[in-house]
């Protein structure tokens, strides 16, 4: 039996054949970027190399760009490291807000900044799972320090006011940071346009490699407070030996998003609308969860009516990767922290699962997907009342 077809590039998306050649040319000549001779010069270029091509990815400068082990230690370094490095700068600024909608590599961080004297602020989303940019905008005043908003999440694919919400962070005179780990590659990244302080990337959700990603740290922006200490590479703020051929990947990965942006967003498109379609035709009920908001081509979250979607996902594993939007916790199912937010209860959470078309597929897979999935689902029949422990 072949691999599953895969929908599952929320979590992760597959690597470029561009990006693993990169990579496989870099371990054929071993090279630390630190050490004094012609190996070591050859990695330093490879690094110099991607960090340029990330860097042009969003429209930033090469030396604006730390790499990291991926975005959950970026996003650690920029709520944690800049709360820290701010601290002395602004004594009385001691408020961290973030949206509802967070990563957990965010939320986690920013609670745990509660333990240092700072107070977490959180920012509702509406029913479509968007940022309420009043409420926001009633949440930013002198005390804020920080502001985190992500650019898409990863469970919808909503698209996020991060440019208005960073207008109102500043205009107060707070600094911003956001997640576009599921956002640079897919659609437009431009740090300047959106007038961000922080920037969270991540390899594998643009079709690079797992263990790599980046922080962009605007010039103007305060520098955050390094997480761990040792070599002093990266200007201190992220030490470590660099691993050059994750950071080749990288930027080949990179490039060819940045070269393939309207395509892939035309390509992934037809996609998704294909699959639902499908879905429609051989009448399976279901309504998306963003509603009309704007989400990232390819992408749906859509929730199904009176069907377990983690025991439809497990009846096709075989045939297709899927992922719901539930979480086990002390052993029971219940909803995650975003559909709980956009106000779906538990039950109808249950019956809901996210979807993600890939560049590398074709119009006969999803085709394929979707009759795999309404075959599924009439033997996924939701159990109405209490939820099973």
């Amino acid at each position: 039996m072949g691999h599953p077809i895969y929908l599952d590039g929320f979590a992760t998306l597959p690597l470029a054949p561009e990006a693993r050649e990169a990579m496989l040319a870099v371990w054929a000549q071993p090279g630390n970027a630190g050490s004094p001779n012609v190996s070591g010069e050859i990695a330093a270029r490879t690094i110099a190399g991607g960090r340029g091509s990330v860097a042009d990815l969003i429209g930033a400068a090469a030396n604006e760009i730390t790499f990291t082990s991926g975005a959950t230690e970026a996003n650690n370094l920029a709520v944690l490291g800049v709360a820290r490095a701010a601290r002395g700068l602004e004594p009385n600024r001691k408020r961290i807000l973030v949206s509802a909608i967070e990563h957990k590599a965010v939320l986690e961080p920013a609670h745990a900044l509660q333990n240092e004297g700072f107070e977490i602020s959180i920012a509702p989303v509406d029913r479509r799972g968007r940022l309420d940019l009043a409420e926001f905008a009633r949440l930013v005043d002198q005390d804020l320090l920080l502001a985190s908003v992500m650019m898409v999440n990863n469970e919808t694919g909503v698209i996020q006011p991060v440019r208005e919400a960073a207008a109102m962070a500043h205009e107060s005179g707070a600094l911003f940071h956001t997640d576009a780990a599921q956002a640079a590659g897919k659609i437009d990244v431009d740090v300047v346009e959106l007038d961000v302080d922080y920037l969270t990337l991540s390899a594998h959700k643009c079709y690079g490699p797992m263990g790599v990603g980046a922080l962009y740290v605007a010039a103007s922006a305060p520098k955050p407070l390094p997480l761990t200490l040792g070599g002093g590479q990266q200007s201190g703020l992220r030490p470590g030996t660099e691993p050059v051929a994750l950071i080749a990947g990288f930027g080949a990965a990179a490039r060819l998003a940045k070269d393939r942006i309207s395509s892939d967003q035309e390509h992934c498109s037809g996609l998704i609308e294909r699959l639902l379609e499908t879905l429609e035709q051989r009448q399976l009920r279901f309504q998306r969860v963003s509603g009309d908001a704007p989400t990232v081509p390819g992408t749906a979250s859509i929730q199904f009516f009176g069907i377990d979607a983690d025991e439809l996902c497990a009846r096709i594993a075989r045939h297709v990767s899927l992922s719901t939007g539930s979480a086990c916790s002390s052993g029971q199912i219940k909803a995650s922290h975003v559909l709980e937010s956009i106000g779906l209860s538990e039950i109808d959470a249950r019956g809901v699962i996210r979807i993600f078309c890939n560049r590398y597929q074709n119009s006969e897979e999803i085709l394929s997907a979707a009759n795999h999935i309404v075959e599924a689902a009439a033997m996924s029949r939701l159990e109405t009342g209490e939820l099973h422990q």
